[in-house]
């Protein structure tokens, strides 16, 4: 069974981070329950599909912008919290925001995204 620091860094760098729709399908299915809710300020979406989606989405507004963590994933009891940044490799971030999870039986249930600003 997957951990919840696990799961975080997957969420984070195999799904949103991950540029190839197959390695990323592959990562969604083992990071998250079929029925995964996921919501950001725009939106929320349910399921595999929908998730898969909104992370190519992400990508493909922002070609050369990479994902990477901004810190140690945080757990408390069922629930990961893990920072990040989302800007050109190498460069200053351009974004910047948490990522917030509810984990039950090794897989993500729920996925919160905020955004932080200065």
């Amino acid at each position: 069974m997957a951990t919840i620091e696990g799961l975080m860094r997957a969420n984070l760098l195999e799904v949103f981070n991950e540029r190839d729709p197959e390695r990323r399908a592959a990562a969604i299915a083992r990071t998250y329950v079929p029925d995964v809710r996921f919501s950001d300020p725009e939106a929320t979406v349910i399921g595999h599909a929908a998730v898969g989606a909104k992370a190519q989405g992400l990508l493909d507004e922002q070609p050369g912008f990479v994902f990477s963590a901004a810190g140690p994933v945080r757990v408390n009891d069922d629930l990961g919290y893990l920072a990040w940044n989302f800007g050109p490799e190498g460069q200053d971030p351009v974004v910047r925001g948490v990522d917030i999870a509810l984990v039950d039986n090794g897989l993500i249930t729920r996925l919160y995204t905020m955004l932080l600003t200065d």
